[in-house]
């Protein structure tokens, strides 16, 4: 990517937070959408009157601030998730090119912004499309050799030691307990992120994810009448959290 990173450092943070802004509009379509068997593609409209919306109300993050998150026509609330989405994926562009330079950035901003649908879906409807999955992979093993110095092997063996590892584990818990303890997407994403970042950095991404479920579990455990063995916890959140996390601090733990 040598025009990007021939930009300065505060445009090339700017520039990512701007694209992240964009992608973030239409992630948060794709996930409000998709679930509902509506048309990503389709025109955007005001859920409450179904007007048409036009260019001055789709400008990301600014059209609900002028707004005031209402409809400009009917007054109806416009769901805040539109901007929560727009400003996340912004903050993942940004923070991605201020901690990592060049192309090592640019990639884990487009791992973090692949990540994101399939962690809202998951956390909404405990769903983690085959497809998002296949498309994370497919670019991993294409495209992220430079992110973390993983070799194309290394990454291979990611995806498969990792779909294997959580497929295995899915196969006990059923032997063991005669019910599902795991989604069938659950072996698909970990190997997706072990196409991006290689065999080497799983079982962080693993601890990390597994971590992060239990303290949810844990947490949550009070606000429902299931008992926590029964509980369903949405793994992908976790292992797409962790897996982001993961690039930044796998350098530091192995000293590259």
């Amino acid at each position: 990517m040598p025009i990007l990173d021939a930009l300065p450092f505060g445009m090339g943070v700017a520039l990512a937070a701007l694209i992240g802004l964009v992608l973030g509009s239409f992630i948060a379509t794709l996930v409000l959408r998709w679930p509902e068997g509506r048309s990503v593609l389709g025109r955007s409209e005001c859920d409450g009157c179904r007007r048409p919306l036009g260019p001055p109300d789709l400008i990301p993050l600014l059209s609900a601030l002028w707004s005031r998150g209402r409809c400009r026509r009917c007054g109806a609330r416009i769901d805040p998730f539109h901007s929560r989405v727009e400003l996340g994926a912004a903050l993942i562009g940004g923070i991605a090119l201020a901690l990592l330079p060049e192309t090592a950035g640019w990639l884990w901003a487009l791992f973090g912004w692949l990540l994101l649908p399939l962690a809202l879906l998951d956390a909404r409807h405990f769903w983690l499309p085959d497809r998002l999955n296949a498309l994370l992979a497919i670019a991993g093993l294409l495209l992220a050799g430079p992110m973390l110095g993983a070799t194309l092997l290394d990454r291979w063996i990611g995806a498969l030691a990792g779909g294997l590892l959580l497929a295995l584990v899915a196969w006990a818990y059923r032997r063991a307990r005669g019910g599902d303890g795991m989604g069938g997407g659950d072996p698909k994403l970990v190997a997706a992120i072990g196409a991006w970042l290689g065999w080497q950095a799983l079982p962080l991404v693993l601890l990390l994810a597994s971590l992060g479920g239990l303290l949810w579990a844990l947490g949550t455990h009070s606000k429902g009448d299931q008992p926590l063995a029964q509980r369903r916890v949405p793994f992908g959140v976790f292992a797409c959290t962790a897996a982001f996390a993961a690039v930044p601090f796998w350098p530091l733990l192995t000293g590259r």
